[in-house]
């Protein structure tokens, strides 16, 4: 039976509608992509909540953090490139300095966008804002993931980034699965080695598991939607019990998910982490699934290095 995939954009898009519904202090600040964001819905629905700056990323940053001072509640929603890079400024000194409750809902994150070719793919987008005092860093492994995160995201105060797939991903979650910011979900339970993923790479985690099964290793998996607060309790409970960790993302491989799980083995000790992830190089106009095996992104290669003597 083939598995059921939805890109976590629409998840994004169903929650923050339904959001909108339920609570009138919920805005969206658009950048003039409303289509590709799965924003259409909202701006129907909610007019008077709804507002398009048009191709103006740092406008839709300082309009944001207006309504943030009025007791709104806004999402800036744009490319996770544009909403990272080109309005990173506005956030930092208008949004996150003055520690204002916007939210920076984007599309597009890491090589999803595929055949859009470099200029979309977001590689260091998470990296950018971990750095950033008061934000918060998080990426939904799936639909429903998203939806519930989203939602967290609205009930919880403090500038976020939420970064949310093009492509269609697997979904790996029920409906009522339950998730809070800063808690990893662990997804199996193993002795031999911890693989610790995020977003669209939860679902290949999976599958090296699998992989692993079958070469007698077991293998603990784990979601680590966010990567800033990073849930340390989870990562040191891997290094305790196992002391072999593979982190995995669609991410460049410096300053994202392996940097801080690494940050956190290197202070505690008693553990190696390997990281898979983008190899610290621009992506090109391809396939998403070539993008991802041109950087080791594949639960063969996981797999593999799992089975390497450290």
């Amino acid at each position: 039976m083939e598995t059921k995939k939805i890109a976590t954009r629409d998840g994004f898009g169903e929650a923050i509608a339904e959001l909108g519904k339920e609570n009138k202090d919920i805005y969206v600040v658009d950048i003039d992509i409303g289509k590709s964001c799965k924003t259409g819905e909202f701006a129907k629905k909610f007019p008077r909540q709804h507002v398009n700056v048009g191709i103006a990323e740092q406008n839709g940053a300082g309009v944001a953090a207006g309504l943030a001072t009025t007791g709104k509640i806004p999402f800036v929603v744009t490319y996770a490139v544009f909403g990272s890079l080109r309005m990173g400024e506005q956030v930092r000194q208008e949004i996150c300095y003055p520690n204002l409750n916007v939210k920076v809902a984007c599309s597009h994150g890491g090589l999803t966008p595929a055949n859009d070719g470099a200029s979309h793919q977001s590689i260091e987008d998470m990296g950018v804002y971990r750095t950033i005092p008061n934000m918060k860093v998080i990426m939904p492994a799936d639909y429903y993931a998203a939806k519930a995160l989203v939602r967290e995201a609205a009930n919880t105060y403090g500038p976020m980034y939420l970064r949310f797939t093009r492509d269609a991903v697997p979904v790996i979650y029920s409906e009522d699965t339950k998730f809070e910011i800063g808690k990893a979900v662990q997804l199996s339970e193993g002795k031999d080695i911890a693989i610790i993923a995020n977003g669209d790479t939860v679902c290949i985690a999976l599958k090296a598991k699998d992989i692993l099964e079958e070469r007698g290793l077991s293998a603990r998996v784990l979601d680590m939607h966010t990567i800033k607060p990073l849930d340390t309790n989870a990562v040191m409970s891997c290094i305790k019990d196992i002391g072999r960790i593979i982190t995995v993302e669609d991410h460049n491989i410096l300053n994202g998910l392996g940097s801080a799980v690494c940050e956190t083995a290197a202070e505690a000790g008693g553990a190696r982490v390997k990281r898979v992830g983008v190899q610290d190089r621009f992506g090109m106009s391809a396939p998403y699934e070539r993008l991802l095996e041109m950087n080791g992104i594949t639960a063969e290669h996981i797999a593999d290095l799992a089975m390497e003597e450290w």
